[in-house]
């Protein structure tokens, strides 16, 4: 017999399995932390905000009442004329509500988990482009703490859901680059979560596309014909996953249907290419209360004023400058990262910098992970040339100009937290001084690279703090301590355009019925189709929010959608569908829309001067079932 003695390996030269598992416990530790810091900033006190913006508060109320107002995004249960925008970001809202009822934090907590899910996707596409879970740790810390995406993931505007796509697209045209053999299945993944970016907030996805596609056509392995077939195909899958919607509605019978809301021809494809497309980039829109008017100054420092600056714009110059260097020093994988990152963040901040059209700040969440992005590859790439000249000039410039901005942006609220600007200034000039000698143990270039990157965070994080405890309303929120917020949006063009009261609400503004309103409408409420009208639907909203009743919102958002139009508003309420008229609605106001006003005008004067008004705690109301 034969013994076969087989060697044994050294016990020397086996690898060692316990440093890597407490490696990745580590990694894994500082993922959980930072996802689960992100969960508690996101959602602690999530529902001290109330319905938030009550426009997309009382279409999430319709949505939970009746599928067909949640397959169009109605304004009202009883389908009168839907959002301004696609129903993509109210669904998971109304879902939310149908599980846990109707509540502040049943439609907020959706938009929260999306948040953690965005950090999450951006540590990942970083971590993946690297190969370093650090690296993508700073890139989502960073994205946490940016103040608008604290604003937006504790908000119910549609942006949330639309960060949140764009992220995943990003990640997912990484994924299609890495050489396997489901490059293409990664690709048309991209193509329908920007689909779904589009039934969010329509044309606002192309600003990424450009980004994606050509990075796409650059570093994809094999002939040029086939890098063509696969844009192809995702922009097939793009087609079909926002394409199918819109399909539905140009074929759905229109008076079977809501009015499409921010249209003047009830046509989904005119507010698309109209009212929220490229009205939004020339200033033409129709139907806009004030166009070309009160939006700001567009120009490429847009995005540093006052209105911006706070928001977003604190690691802004650092993302381009640390993207650049990552371009520059890069390997493939991160050159390719950088790409979709920087062209994302370039076509997003140009777009926003020169729109003349409607306007608001807290859009620039769409660049915040980009920003972060470029910060995380940056970054690392820093750390990894540590000790050559060029990285330390590039990590030098960085920190100055960030901790400059920093205090400038601080200096802009100079009663709030004063000793914070002072702090940073204080500490960032000493962190300067050290980087500029060369550092050769890497304890104390830990440190000091922990240090700084504390002095850069703190402005931010403060504002991040600040938007978190501090509840917020209306359809133009900010984020930070900007002057008036809570007491109206920071929009003096539009000082005549809020409505009367707080009972009746404005254009910007829901209404807040007193009891004693509120009991009257809820009255006989199930009589009628509709408990109420009133102009504009933000009026229309803390009725319907607080009566449980649709109430129907005539002309839309601005007041200036033709619909209902005096005709089919006199069938209504001969058919008794409609209880009572409340006057002085938000859209009365809105005096620059001409012409697209006559409806709403026809309808008030009709009502006032065939009924007769009644007054409820300074409302003036008139009962339309003796019409």
């Amino acid at each position: 017999m034969v013994t076969i003695v087989r060697d044994r390996v050294p016990t020397t030269a086996q690898p060692d399995p316990p440093a890597p598992r407490r490696e990745w416990s580590r990694e894994r530790m500082a993922l959980l932390v930072l996802l689960g810091g992100t969960a508690a900033l996101y959602l602690v006190d999530l529902g001290a905000s109330g319905w938030a913006n009550p426009f997309y508060s009382a279409a999430v109320q319709a949505g939970s009442q009746s599928w067909k107002a949640f397959l169009f995004g109605a304004s009202d249960a009883a389908g009168s004329i839907t959002v301004d925008k696609p129903p993509l970001a109210l669904w998971p809202m109304v879902l939310s509500v149908r599980i846990f009822g109707l509540s502040a934090w049943s439609i907020l907590i959706p938009q929260a988990l999306m948040g953690v899910a965005s950090v999450a996707l951006l540590t990942a596409f970083v971590r993946r482009a690297t190969g370093n879970a650090w690296a993508g740790l700073l890139a989502g810390l960073v994205l946490a703490l940016t103040p608008v995406a604290v604003l937006m993931f504790r908000y119910n505007n549609p942006d949330a859901l639309l960060t949140l796509l764009l992220t995943g697209a990003a990640y997912a045209v990484l994924r299609s680059l890495e050489g396997s053999a489901r490059a293409l299945w990664w690709l048309t993944l991209a193509g329908a979560l920007l689909g779904l970016a589009f039934l969010t907030k329509t044309l606002e996805v192309f600003v990424v596309l450009p980004a994606f596609a050509l990075t796409y056509a650059c570093f994809a392995a094999g002939t040029w014909r086939r890098r063509v077939a696969h844009l192809l195909a995702a922009f097939g899958a793009m087609a079909v996953a926002g394409g199918w919607w819109v399909a539905l509605v140009e074929l759905w019978p229109a008076d079977s249907r809501p009015y499409i809301g921010g249209s003047q021809n009830n046509d989904f494809l005119e507010l698309t290419f109209g009212y929220n497309g490229f009205g939004r980039l020339t200033g033409d829109e129709t139907g806009s209360v004030s166009a070309g008017h009160g939006w700001g100054a567009t120009g490429v420092v847009r995005m540093f004023g006052a209105r911006n600056g706070g928001e977003v714009s604190w690691l802004l110059v650092a993302g381009l400058i640390l993207g650049i260097t990552a371009l520059w020093l890069g390997a493939r994988t991160v050159r390719i990262a950088t790409s979709v990152m920087l062209g994302w963040l370039l076509g997003a901040a140009v777009t926003f910098s020169l729109m003349a059209g409607i306007y608001h700040a807290y859009y620039t969440v769409a660049i915040a992970p980009a920003i972060a992005g470029c910060v995380g590859l940056g970054g690392w790439l820093l750390w990894q040339h540590r000790r050559t000249a060029r990285a330390r000039v590039v990590g030098w410039t960085v920190l100055v100009v960030t901790v400059i901005w920093s205090v400038a942006l601080l200096s802009r609220t100079p009663d709030w937290l004063p000793w914070l600007r002072w702090t940073i200034l204080a500490v960032g000039a000493v962190v300067v001084v050290l980087a500029g000698f060369e550092i050769r143990s890497k304890v104390a270039g830990l440190s000091l690279a922990g240090l700084a990157l504390a002095v850069v965070l703190a402005g931010p994080t403060a504002y991040a703090v600040d938007t978190a405890a501090t509840p917020h309303g209306g359809a133009i929120p900010t984020s930070g301590p900007i002057p008036q917020r809570g007491a109206g949006p920071p929009l003096p063009a539009f000082s005549g355009l809020f409505g009367h009261s707080r009972a009746v609400g404005g254009l910007l503004w829901g209404s807040e019925p007193t009891p004693a309103l509120t009991s009257l409408l809820r009255t006989d409420a199930q009589d009628y189709t509709w408990v109420a009208a009133i102009v504009g639907s933000n009026s229309a909203a803390g009725f319907q929010l607080a009566t449980g009743s649709p109430v129907m919102a005539i002309g839309g958002f601005n007041g200036t959608d033709p619909s209902p139009t005096l005709a089919q508003f006199q069938a209504d309420v001969a058919a008794h569908r409609i209880h009572y008229f409340i006057a002085d609605g938000g859209g009365s106001h809105a005096t620059s829309a001409g012409d697209l006003a006559s409806q709403r005008v026809e309808i008030t004067s009709w009502v006032r001067s065939h009924f007769s008004p009644t007054v409820v705690d300074g409302v003036t109301l008139y009962d339309l079932s003796g019409g």
